[in-house]
């Protein structure tokens, strides 16, 4: 499963190598910085019924802290945020936009609304099955979940989601192969409010990193 970032196509997996290590909570750094560069590198994994599973390599996250008025959480805890209320490691998704989903990872101890967008990956595994839920024909592997809709749609992440526990679900995992690629870091993308801090993460050189070039170099 280990390849570089983004090589042209991802090395098959070799029966040599060892399986990548899921990380449970107690593996998961307690603050949302410190999570948000955790995360690139790491594999995001969503297991289907059948056994198979489809694999993208986490390319760019976005912080949203306590205090952040960017957040969903900052106005306090209700029905649709409450995930992001959670002990580290639980699972947010919301609808943006009437029309896509996006995929957080809730940061701070309990009680204490803080996440991670999760805003691209690089596909490694299922990368026909992403094709296929994003419906587009002529896109690149790299630009299957690039930007966190498409990311959700290629993963078929949905509400169905909201809440998931990912130290003790099996839905949807985290793993760690052992990649660490460089990080970046730059202002986050499409906000109205707080845009000025520097809480966007990203794998320098992954052409699945989304926005403008600018901000990636």
């Amino acid at each position: 499963m280990k390849s570089p970032i983004s090589k042209a196509a991802p090395a098959p997996s070799s029966s040599s190598e060892p399986p990548p290590e899921r990380l449970r909570r107690a593996d998961l750094p307690a603050g949302t910085l410190e999570l948000a560069r955790f995360l690139i590198g790491k594999l995001l994994v969503r297991r289907l019924d059948s056994g198979a599973a489809d694999v993208g390599r986490i390319v760019e996250t976005e912080a949203y802290a306590t205090d952040d008025p960017a957040s969903h959480a900052y106005r306090g805890l209700t029905k649709r945020n409450r995930a992001l209320f959670e002990s580290h490691a639980h699972v947010y998704v919301y609808l943006i936009y009437g029309t896509s989903y996006c995929l957080n990872i809730s940061t701070e101890a309990r009680g204490i609304g803080a996440g991670v967008l999760i805003r691209a990956a690089e596909p490694l595994a299922g990368i026909e099955r992403m094709r296929e839920r994003r419906g587009r024909a002529g896109l690149r592997d790299d630009e299957l979940a690039r930007g966190p809709g498409n990311l959700c749609r290629a993963f078929g992440i949905g509400p169905a989601f909201d809440g998931l526990d990912l130290d003790t679900g099996n839905r949807l995992v985290l793993s760690d192969d052992g990649a660490r690629p460089e990080v970046g870091t730059s202002i986050r993308i499409g906000l109205t409010k707080a845009v000025e801090l520097p809480y966007r993460f990203y794998a320098r050189g992954s052409r699945a990193v989304s926005g403008p070039r600018s901000l990636s170099p």
